[in-house]
């Protein structure tokens, strides 16, 4: 079982290669021979919403004013992109970038990988144009309900809320990517379970303890759960974060790399 899902892990690492190394100067966007406007901030391709799915043909593209949604639906997919959050919903799999949705001239507009990943397409990065090219698509993405291990999602959105019920919605994911990180180190056990109960050098994380692991999770810890579980990750190197205002030790500090500051939490590796 732990080798299905090694093999799982390394297929989703290669292709989130493929898909997100889009550098800052990406200048224009090429969907199966079609070009598109785009910009590019902080490393990230974005292109409208509306004219990407028109490109393909069976999806229907609607506006919701109340809650800042677009939704995409046709050809198996049912896709929400929220507006100013970091994450759009495709068939029940959050899928995001280290960017927020956001509009232009009316429209709204998506990391373009995310889109691309959202209708099967392959998106990658070609130097000798300045340009992203997408190729392929319009195939039906996997169904949440399918794609996510059960139990994983159960534990990790649980310490997740309990660790970061009062985080922002990226606190949260990258107290989700320490877990993940520490299934794919080989010093830590190899299930999400696992590593939240490890007692091996001590008790890992309080709520395992103190009982607040049972806790049901919000509706934004169950997102970034499977953000996280859907690839999403904030810095593969952090193993370790805690809250320096009211640590009880400081063992981390003196003995690991500070990585950064995400609200109440550091992260180091």
């Amino acid at each position: 079982m732990f080798g299905k899902r090694l093999a799982m892990l390394i297929i989703t690492v290669v292709s989130l290669m493929a898909v997100t190394c889009v550098p800052a100067n990406a200048l224009t966007l090429n969907v199966n021979g079609n070009y598109l406007d785009c910009y590019a901030e902080n490393g990230i391709s974005y292109t409208s919403v509306r004219r990407f799915a028109e490109l393909y043909g069976g999806y229907d593209v609607e506006w919701d004013q109340g809650s800042k949604v677009a939704n995409i639906s046709g050809n198996g997919l049912d896709l929400d992109v929220y507006l100013g959050r970091y994450y759009s919903v495709a068939n029940d799999r959050v899928l995001m970038r280290d960017g927020i949705n956001t509009s232009r001239d009316g429209r709204v507009y998506a990391p373009v990988t995310v889109l691309a990943e959202a209708v099967g397409a392959r998106a990658v990065w070609e130097p000798s144009t300045d340009s992203v090219v997408v190729s392929g698509g319009g195939a039906a993405l996997t169904h949440g309900t399918s794609y996510y291990n059960s139990e994983d999602l159960y534990w990790l959105s649980r310490i997740i809320q309990a660790e970061s019920g009062g985080e922002s919605f990226m606190g949260k994911c990258a107290v989700g990517n320490v877990v993940l990180n520490r299934v794919a180190d080989p010093q830590y056990p190899s299930t999400v379970k696992g590593v939240i109960f490890d007692t091996k050098y001590g008790v890992q994380f309080t709520p395992s303890a103190n009982g607040t692991i049972y806790n049901t999770p919000s509706e934004e810890s169950v997102l970034a759960a499977k953000a996280c579980l859907d690839g999403f990750s904030r810095s593969d190197k952090i193993l370790y974060f805690l809250n320096p205002r009211i640590a009880q030790s400081n063992w981390i500090v003196n003995n690991k790399k500070y990585m950064f500051t995400i609200g109440n939490h550091d992260f180091y590796a």
